[in-house]
C-alpha cells in the first residue's frame, strides 16, 4: 500500500498587490478591509509593484491573522527565493470587470437599529459595527478573459459567461443563461452559498474550496438547470431545476 496519497480540492488564494512599502499604511487600510470581510485566516499570495522588505511584510500579514503563502516573481521573486519562500511565475490576470449595477444592504450592529438600508453603489460609509452585503448585477454576456468578483455579497447575471471567463463571489451565484467558465461560490469559506444556472457546461464549479471540474460533472445534467450546493460531507451536490 502506497504512504502517499493524492487527492483534489481546490485552495481559494487572495491576492493582494501591494502599491506601497509604507508597513502602517498597509496595515491600517488591510485591519479595515478586514473588519468588513471574512477573510480571517485567508491564504494569501503577494504581489508588489515597488520594492519593500518581504520579511517584515510577511510578518505583518501573519500578525493580521492572514497566511501569506507565496509571492508573485518580479520584485520580490529575489528576496523570496533567498528565504526559500515560494515564488509563483507571473501570470496574465483576467480582466476584473464592474458589474451593471449593485445593491448594497448595511445591516446596524447589535447596539442599533436592526432594520436594513439599501442603496445602489459603493460611496456610502460604513460603519465597522455594521455588516454589510453586496449584490452584483451583470446584464451582460461575461466574455473570455474577463473576471466578475464580489467579495461581499452575491452575484446574479442576467447573461451566460464563456469559457475562459471567471465569476467569483462570498455569497451565492445565479447564472440566467448558459455556463462555460469558472464559477466560484462561498469564496473565502462560506459553506452555505449555493450556485444557480439556467443551463451547465462549466469548466469548473467551486463552493467554499470543494470544486468539479468538467469531466466530472454528471452527465446528465450537462446544459441542464441546476442547483449546486454542499451536502453535510462537505461534497457538492447537483439537483435539477424543475419550472
Amino acid at each position: 500500500m502506497a504512504d502517499i496519497r493524492i487527492t483534489g480540492r481546490m485552495v481559494n488564494f487572495t491576492r493582494l498587490t501591494f502599491d506601497t512599502n509604507d508597513h502602517d499604511v498597509i496595515r491600517q487600510q488591510l485591519t479595515q478591509m478586514l473588519k468588513e470581510t471574512a477573510y480571517q485566516g485567508a491564504l494569501i499570495i503577494i504581489d508588489s509593484t515597488v520594492e519593500q522588505e518581504l520579511i517584515a511584510l510577511i510578518q505583518l500579514l501573519v500578525g493580521l491573522d492572514l497566511q501569506p503563502m507565496a509571492v508573485i516573481d518580479g520584485l520580490l521573486g529575489d528576496q523570496a527565493r533567498a528565504i526559500q519562500f515560494p515564488v509563483i511565475a507571473t501570470d496574465r490576470p483576467l480582466q476584473r470587470i464592474k458589474a451593471t449595477k449593485e445593491q448594497v444592504v448595511e445591516t446596524a450592529g447589535p447596539a442599533a437599529n436592526q432594520s436594513a438600508q439599501a442603496a445602489t453603489a459603493l460611496t456610502t460609509p460604513l460603519s465597522s459595527q455594521s455588516t454589510t452585503h453586496i449584490t452584483s448585477y451583470h446584464n451582460e454576456i461575461l466574455r473570455t478573459g474577463q473576471c466578475l468578483v464580489q467579495d461581499h455579497g452575491d452575484i446574479i447575471i442576467n447573461a451566460g459567461i464563456n469559457s475562459g471567463s471567471e465569476v467569483i463571489a462570498s455569497g451565492n451565484i445565479h447564472v440566467y443563461g448558459t455556463v462555460r467558465g469558472r464559477v466560484i461560490a462561498g469564496a473565502g469559506g462560506n459553506i452555505s452559498a449555493r450556485i444557480f444556472c439556467h443551463s451547465l457546461a462549466a469548466e469548473l464549479v467551486s463552493i467554499a474550496g470543494t470544486y468539479c471540474v468538467a469531466d466530472d460533472i454528471p452527465e446528465h445534467l450537462i446544459k441542464k438547470s441546476v442547483h449546486i450546493y454542499l451536502n453535510d460531507q462537505q461534497e457538492l451536490e447537483f439537483e435539477p431545476l424543475e419550472f
